[in-house]
């Protein structure tokens, strides 16, 4: 299995595969809470047969080339993830996505592992358009997009029903020549 670093903090990426299905239980099991608060994610693992099922689920996007998961770890630890929710080649567009447990919160990791995954998806598939939808009230989420040089295109309001909520969702986006000249300028 490959790993990529993320800085000398011992943080890394790696994939996440079905058979690491304990593993993940566990990891959204530490931050149910802390990851709720703007991702369905801890609704839908809920036991180790749905962890293994998600992990498969993006197995097959893998398989096919229609998305990516990627866990952030540090000192070998599952921490963390990066997605490619939604990825096509054909039309050059993917979806990111990320989630941390609380002990992992504010290291810059996300912004660190998201940089990894859009340069890969940029240069190395040729996608032209990334971007990231985020709840308006998740404020470190919406940081990560400007550190990365996204611009805001709009907001969805009342657009996503969450626990009984309606949250407005923000779209922010990146295309390939502004990733480009966001490298060259860090």
């Amino acid at each position: 299995m490959f790993a990529i670093s993320l800085g000398a903090d011992g943080a890394e990426l790696r994939p996440l595969e079905p058979w690491q299905a304990d593993e993940f239980l566990a990891h959204i099991d530490r931050g149910r809470e802390f990851i709720g608060r703007y991702n369905g994610l801890p609704d839908v693992i809920t036991d180790l047969a749905s962890s293994r099922a998600y992990l498969q689920s993006y197995a097959e996007k893998t398989a096919s080339d229609t998305g990516r998961i990627y866990g952030i770890r540090t000192d070998g630890e599952l921490v963390g993830a990066i997605l490619l929710r939604t990825m096509d080649t054909q039309q050059g567009v993917a979806e990111a996505g990320c989630w941390l447990e609380p002990s992992a919160a504010g290291k810059g990791l996300v912004t660190r592992a998201v940089r990894a995954v859009v340069d890969w998806a940029v240069e190395a598939r040729g996608i032209h358009r990334v971007e990231w939808w985020v709840a308006s009230a998740n404020a470190p989420s919406i940081a990560v997009a400007r550190r990365l040089g996204m611009t805001k295109e709009g907001v969805l309001r009342e657009n996503y029903l969450y626990r009984g909520e309606r949250h407005d969702m923000e779209i922010w986006s990146v295309l390939a020549p502004e990733w480009r000249a966001h490298k060259a300028a860090s």
